[in-house]
């Protein structure tokens, strides 16, 4: 577990890396959103209180993780991981509280858009990729990359693959097939810990992991997989497909197609091309 410090409208709110997720300290979220000068009483009382409004136990949320305190010393408190705060905050009657509640009604709201029209979550995630500065090429490979990654996930369901530990196993067959590493070695390679590898890929890393997709999906069809153990099988077939192909280009231009590239590195060219531009 690891344990870090996030800002929150001016207030540092403690929290912990626990099970591969962020845990938050409810007394010091409780605390950066109210004028109480006793959080934890607050809270103790706003359990109480919610579970005779709406018959909602709030610790049900919550789980007890040692934090460092302001002693120097680590005691168990109560933490919630994201989904678990925003519930908490929605029960929060502080006028602190609110551009939250009305953020999360406006999240709320653009995600029923999207189920009634998924083009429209499509052209949101196109927009956050413009923001962070990447290229509209690696946009286009990006976004065709989802795609083709929805397709197999959307064929993994209709053949008994539904846990997401069971998607996490066969898309590492397929990259693993692909590039000769694992994702977490690959993740390495870049300098990575939690974020997205292939917000992080470049061009050619990109167009790989489409092909052992894509081929992973027509293979799966053709083979007829069903059930974890078939869809494996077929997962490494496709990612033999892909590392094929890789093999054979650096083959040809001497150059591993697996880089240390980075998000950063790419946000830096296009920053320079930006200024080139405007000079």
């Amino acid at each position: 577990m690891e344990t870090r410090l996030a800002v929150f409208k001016g207030k540092q709110i403690r929290k912990i890396l626990y099970d591969n997720a962020w845990w938050f300290s409810v007394i010091d979220v409780v605390g950066a959103l109210t004028d109480s000068s006793n959080p934890r009483d607050y809270w103790y009382k706003m359990k109480i209180r919610e579970k005779d409004d709406s018959g909602v136990e709030l610790s049900t949320i919550c789980r007890q993780l040692k934090l460092e305190s302001a002693d120097g010393k680590r005691y168990e408190t109560d933490c919630a991981n994201t989904e678990g705060i925003f519930r908490i905050i929605q029960s929060i009657p502080s006028p602190k509280a609110e551009p939250f509640k009305r953020w999360m009604a406006k999240v709320g709201y653009e995600r029923v858009q999207e189920i009634e029209d998924p083009e429209l979550g499509t052209k949101r995630t196109r927009a956050l990729y413009m923001a962070k500065g990447y290229s509209d090429d690696w946009i286009e490979k990006r976004m065709r990359g989802i795609a083709i990654r929805e397709e197999l996930t959307d064929e993994w369901k209709k053949r008994e693959v539904g846990q997401e530990k069971e998607y996490a196993i066969l898309t590492s067959e397929i990259a693993k097939a692909a590039f000769g590493i694992t994702p977490g070695e690959h993740k390495k390679i870049k300098g990575l810990k939690r974020e997205n590898l292939r917000d992080h890929m470049n061009d050619l890393e990109l167009i790989f992991s489409m092909l052992g997709e894509a081929a992973t999906t027509e293979i799966t069809r053709v083979d007829d997989a069903q059930g974890f153990q078939q869809s494996k099988q077929a997962a490494r077939k496709g990612g033999e497909v892909a590392g094929t192909a890789r093999e054979d280009l650096e083959r040809k231009t001497r150059k591993k197609v697996v880089s240390s590239e980075n998000y950063l590195t790419i946000s830096e060219k296009r920053q320079k091309q930006l200024k080139g531009k405007e000079t």
